[in-house]
């Protein structure tokens, strides 16, 4: 190997373990559980229980919904987004392990849901493509749901679904500096709780 090729290869490394250690590290400014006590107001539940810095646990008994709640950072140029991301787990009768990424389809308009297997048992997408189908109930929850980011995962004979709403975030900015909460409409919070309602009445039964 020539020096050049060396000295390339060598700092290519360094690079790639500067971003992995600076993805790592909590951002400037970032201040734990302030997004999440906002997102307590916006939600405006009863059954809210803080239970960490970066988390938090939401019981719907009228639902039949048990929530857990994470803060999630994401480093930008001079800024810095807090997200977060709504968790929820079903007891499994399937089994296996698999893993699938759920997106809109549609360029310009929403015209479906993508159903993605990241990883895993291929039979076990055939569960969750017949609960997508167009016109099921959570085909019609999902659509109208404005979320950035949204995986399930089956795992140890349980389902763990999360879901990142583009709402209940916020955008902290250091150059000028502020801050601004993305809150929720009240549209998007009946949304959000009929989607995760219906993965549990969909997913339970697998």
């Amino acid at each position: 190997m020539s020096r050049v090729s060396h000295t390339t290869g060598m700092s290519a490394m360094l690079q790639k373990l500067s971003e992995l250690f600076s993805a790592r590290r909590a951002p400037a400014g970032y201040r734990p559980g302030v997004t999440l006590e906002h997102l307590r107001r916006n939600l405006g539940l009863a059954g809210y229980e803080v239970c960490g810095p970066t988390t938090a646990r939401v019981a719907l008994d009228d639902l039949g919904l048990q929530l857990e709640i994470v803060e999630r950072t994401e480093s930008q140029l001079l800024m810095h987004l807090v997200m977060t991301e709504f968790v929820l787990r079903i007891p499994a009768s399937q089994q296996g392990t698999a893993s699938f990424e759920l997106h809109h389809t549609g360029a310009v308009r929403r015209t479906g849901i993508r159903c993605r297997q990241r990883s895993g048992d291929k039979a076990v997408l055939s569960v969750l493509q017949t609960e997508l189908q167009a016109g099921s109930a959570l085909h019609r929850a999902l659509m109208p749901l404005d979320f950035k980011r949204l995986r399930i995962d089956l795992q140890d004979r349980q389902w763990c679904v999360r879901l990142e709403h583009m709402g209940g975030s916020e955008v902290v900015n250091r150059m000028p500096a502020f801050r601004r909460y993305i809150a929720l409409s009240s549209d998007q919070r009946a949304w959000l709780l009929n989607a995760l309602s219906g993965f549990q009445r969909a997913l339970q039964a697998h």
